[in-house]
């Protein structure tokens, strides 16, 4: 009997939809595994490329997980899997809305109670204070996570603070300034090599047992934790969370008066990205002397369960 692999995506701008593609190749053409793909569906689509005031007029509802309605799944709740894998993106150091949506549902708890998953994300940098989410809903539906992929647009932080955001805005991904901005979103490379993990879970699973909790992915550098970020996705979370609050206090996000001080905290945010992470950085060089053991278990959490080892 062969192997079944639910995949769970929403793809907005399409780089997650090519991940996932070059992550399943291998499971579609093994014959011992049938590949499932639910490809969540807002009720109503977000655009893409973004309204700038729509695009930060959504960040109080995502983090504090509030997501729109989806239509319903195509897959039946009552379909058994051996595994589920969720590909998710990242909105303001949340799993976007659509999954969030997904998570909270009926058919999630269903779907995925005493099942194996593994996450997928697709991002600029950062996805520390998301996963933790993730984790944390993934552990109250009762579901239990074997493996986490994380890609990364490898360009420096300040290339990706312009290209990203122009990305999102305008739907050209560049380069941009002549080339000294380069192209953003993940290199095509990367995309392609992540083929390494769908071939490790199409050799794997046929001869998996069901009550199997060992990760599959451990040795391939699932995931690669930039430790210079770590304070940074924190101070950012708690920022999203109390600005959030207070933007949703104000009124839904037709309010004027919410608008209003949201365009004030689009301003406060580009500054602290501007001063608060740079001087974060340095501090943390500084007392690196001091923190390295506890930034080393911090680097061992963070990359659990896949691990950032490449083992040849």
């Amino acid at each position: 009997m062969k192997k079944r692999v639910l995949v769970v995506a929403y793809s907005q701008a399409g780089q997650l939809a090519d991940v996932v593609r070059a992550v399943t190749a291998p499971l579609q053409t093994s014959n011992s595994i049938e590949v499932v793909f639910e490809w969540l569906q807002p009720q109503t689509p977000y655009p893409f490329p973004w309204p700038f005031l729509q695009f930060f007029n959504t960040f109080p509802e995502t983090v504090h997980e509030r997501p729109a309605p989806l239509h319903p799944l195509q897959v039946s709740t009552k379909e058994n899997f051996d595994l589920v894998i969720l590909a998710y993106s990242v909105w303001f150091l949340s799993p976007a809305q659509p999954m969030m949506a997904f998570l909270q549902s009926e058919q999630a708890a269903n779907l995925l109670r005493d099942k194996p998953v593994i996450t997928l994300i697709a991002c600029r940098n950062m996805w520390l204070m998301a996963q933790e989410v993730m984790k944390e809903k993934l552990a109250n539906l009762g579901a239990r996570l074997i493996d986490n992929i994380a890609l990364v647009d490898r360009a420096h932080p300040a290339a990706t603070f312009i290209s990203t955001p122009l990305w999102m805005l305008t739907g050209k991904r560049g380069p941009f300034l002549d080339g000294r901005v380069p192209a953003a979103g993940i290199p095509s490379a990367d995309i392609a090599a992540t083929a390494r993990f769908g071939a490790a879970i199409a050799a794997q699973l046929p001869v998996r047992a069901t009550e199997d909790n060992a990760p599959m992915l451990k040795g391939l550098g699932a995931v690669t934790i930039n430790e210079r970020l770590i304070a940074s996705e924190k101070i950012a979370r708690r920022s999203f969370v109390i600005w959030g609050k207070l933007l949703r206090a104000l009124g839904d996000a037709t309010s004027p008066l919410r608008q209003t001080v949201l365009c004030l905290y689009i301003i406060f945010l580009v500054a602290m990205i501007l001063t608060v992470v740079p001087i974060s950085a340095v501090i943390k060089r500084l007392l690196a002397p001091f923190t390295r053991a506890r930034i080393a278990q911090q680097r061992q959490y963070f990359a659990q369960p896949s691990g950032e080892e490449w083992l040849p």
